[in-house]
């Protein structure tokens, strides 16, 4: 597609289902080699991504399914699909994977937690610099795995298993915190996970493991507290849905005037900005089916104006 061109100067009026989120989808997925047991995940979003995942698991040994439409499914809605990872049959992840989705490297610690070995290409390679997953190695190391930088990959081994301990990260790390978690679920006592991430898919991730039988405390705080256990069981888990697709909606419907049913949205995951979306006039309500959007015209807030003359005192108040 070389253009869009878009016509302004309607108001907006309907119903906007609101995917899973990818950011949470991803990680989930890469779950599903912590058990034998099928993970079943609901609103899984119709996305390449999820797609090549799916590949890239079935490298390893993944059985991954997909639930058929039912009557009045769009294709803009969710897809349910099963996830079996009864027998790992491979536990090496090669280049030409993991370089088409930097986030196939979290794979490293579901294999090592599960097998003891894993071996999986970084995701630049054999490039000379920074290596990006640096933090993830380190998570790996504090659990007690052997980590060697060969050829590009990163192999790891923990021989008798992986072992609680204190993962004190540097900075904030969503991909650490992911593959922290999973690692410490299947090691053997209690790890602490500091400066913890503290995004929803975060806690989405803590919530599906602790379904599968996960001892987990404080996700969604900068304190993680995970607690070993000798094996996780299947479970069904429905990804939370997209705050970055909520919340880009609902800024049309803030600038256009309308009214329209983010179907499926959770005001929570985003609510410090629907609160900035308010102050241009319209009104955001969670409803049972999502968070409903309206404006009815008026004029427009000026949150940067505004923002300045509250951050910046006036001449009378300087005196």
């Amino acid at each position: 597609m070389d253009r869009i061109r878009i016509v302004g100067g309607h108001r907006l009026n309907g119903t906007i289902p609101i995917s899973g989120a990818k950011n949470a989808a991803l990680p989930l997925m890469i779950a599903s080699l912590l058990t034998e047991g099928t993970l079943t995940l609901e609103n899984l979003p119709r996305l390449a991504d999820v797609s090549q995942l799916a590949r890239i698991l079935a490298n390893h040994g993944v059985d991954y399914t997909i639930e058929g439409k039912r009557s009045g499914d769009s294709d803009t809605q969710g897809q349910t699909v099963h996830l079996a990872a009864r027998q790992i049959v491979d536990t090496t992840a090669p280049y030409d994977l993991v370089s088409k989705m930097r986030a196939s490297f979290w794979v490293l610690a579901p294999l090592v937690a599960r097998m003891g070995e894993a071996k999986v290409s970084l995701p630049g390679g054999c490039a000379i610099g920074t290596r990006p997953v640096d933090l993830l190695l380190m998570a790996m190391k504090q659990l007690g795995a052997e980590i060697e930088i060969e050829g590009g990959y990163a192999i790891a081994r923990a021989r008798n298993g992986l072992k609680g301990g204190d993962i004190m990260f540097p900075k904030v790390t969503v991909g650490g915190t992911h593959t922290a978690l999973m690692g410490a679920s299947l090691a053997h006592g209690t790890t602490v996970i500091h400066n913890a991430a503290r995004e929803p898919e975060i806690v989405d991730l803590a919530e599906c493991l602790m379904k599968m039988g996960a001892r987990i405390k404080g996700a969604g705080t900068k304190t993680i507290e995970v607690t070993g256990v000798t094996r996780l069981n299947g479970a069904r888990h429905a990804v939370l849905p997209d705050r970055i697709e909520t919340g880009t909606y609902a800024m049309a419907v803030a600038m256009t005037g309308g009214d329209v049913l983010l179907q499926g949205a959770r005001a929570d995951l985003l609510q410090a900005a629907l609160d900035v979306v308010e102050q241009t006039g319209a009104k955001c309500v969670q409803t049972n089916d999502g968070v409903r959007v309206t404006r009815n015209g008026g004029f427009f807030f000026n949150v940067t104006a505004t923002s300045r003359s509250m951050s910046s005192p006036s001449p009378t108040q300087a005196s």
